[in-house]
């Protein structure tokens, strides 16, 4: 049975949210436990008698908090997501979920958990809504600000990898985000990077930002400057444009009359860009599963992120991904 360390205390709104999320996800999913790291005091009362066969609960009093610097947590060796890394680190934990500061989890997962042979930087990987009935894997999002053209070799590989057999796609097609289709646009590193990247199997070449929403390929490359903008702008026009539909709803009888027509459509736009429905971004490269929730997450956002956890861990992905990177880095100079 798989074990999930949670870091129970790392959200913006305490340990509340991420335990009704835990909870959650246990009585739908009976194949799992969990060990939830924090205050016991706080999370005791909260949790039910009846799950505490299947929590158990670290005790710890120290948080990372938002404004700490990253670094700071390699010191902190008390904290709860310190405690939740070695948890996995030791054999202890299958996996590890954390809604708090993800620069922390980053760097502690890099240094404690270890890399996957083969990986120069981890990435951080984030679904995508599109205007089909499926979504879009971008990688990286936000871990390297800069990043060269066999990082992004490599992110297309653990993606791939991700999508195969973690979201459980049939031979995942993989594009490189670029200015332009044509495979001479992009800067060199782009450019050096379409050469690597050809040699994997169902590589489409460049593809621009409106492929990622259209659900063109399954798996978008790009460093993690870029994607970070992209996943903010993302995120930004989707806030605005509900804005935008609820302010003219309200403008006429006829608007609010189709509004109510409409209500099915809106529910279900609202369930496409909605974050909670993913859950959080796995961090790809790292040798166990790790998943980074949002800050702001509410429980069906921390239930999806350890059901991503789970799916990972079942998927023996850093083996696959070494295996992967082994066999195409042969077929080139890297």
């Amino acid at each position: 049975m798989l074990r999930i360390a949670i870091d129970a205390m790392g959200g913006d709104f305490g340990p509340e949210p991420i335990i009704e999320g835990l909870l959650a996800a246990l009585r739908k999913n009976n194949n799992f436990t969990a060990i939830a790291v924090g205050k016991k005091d706080e999370l005791l009362p909260i949790i039910p008698q009846i799950f505490l066969s299947r929590i158990e609960i670290l005790d710890t009093d120290d948080v990372i908090s938002m404004s700490d610097s990253a670094t700071d947590a390699l010191k902190r060796k008390e904290s709860t997501i310190y405690k939740a890394i070695e948890l996995v680190r030791d054999g202890k934990a299958d996996a590890v979920v954390s809604a708090g500061h993800s620069g922390a989890t980053m760097s502690l997962a890099t240094l404690r958990i270890g890399r996957i042979k083969g990986v120069t930087r981890p990435a951080i990987a984030t679904l995508m809504p599109t205007s089909e009935n499926q979504n879009t894997l971008v990688l990286d999002v936000g871990a390297n600000v800069d990043s060269d053209a066999k990082n992004l070799f490599e992110f297309a590989v653990m993606g791939q990898v991700y999508a195969q057999y973690a979201l459980r796609l049939d031979e995942p097609i993989v594009g490189l985000l670029s200015n332009g289709e044509e495979d001479s646009k992009g800067n060199e590193v782009t450019k050096e990077a379409y050469k690597l990247i050809s040699k994997i199997p169902n590589f489409a070449g460049n593809v621009e930002g409106s492929d990622i929403f259209k659900g063109t390929v399954d798996v978008v490359v790009c460093d993690g400057f870029v994607g970070n903008i992209l996943l903010k702008t993302a995120e930004g026009v989707a806030d605005t444009i509900g804005k935008i539909i609820k302010k003219n709803l309200k403008r006429s009888l006829i608007s609010i009359a189709g509004a109510v027509l409409m209500r099915k459509v809106f529910k279900n736009l609202k369930v496409r860009v909605d974050y909670a429905e993913y859950g959080g971004a796995p961090l790809l490269g790292v040798k166990a599963p790790v998943i980074i929730a949002h800050g702001k997450s509410n429980p069906k956002a921390i239930q999806n992120a350890i059901f991503q956890a789970i799916n990972a861990a079942s998927s023996n992905l850093d083996n696959i991904i070494e295996q992967r990177l082994e066999k195409y880095s042969s077929n080139q100079e890297i």
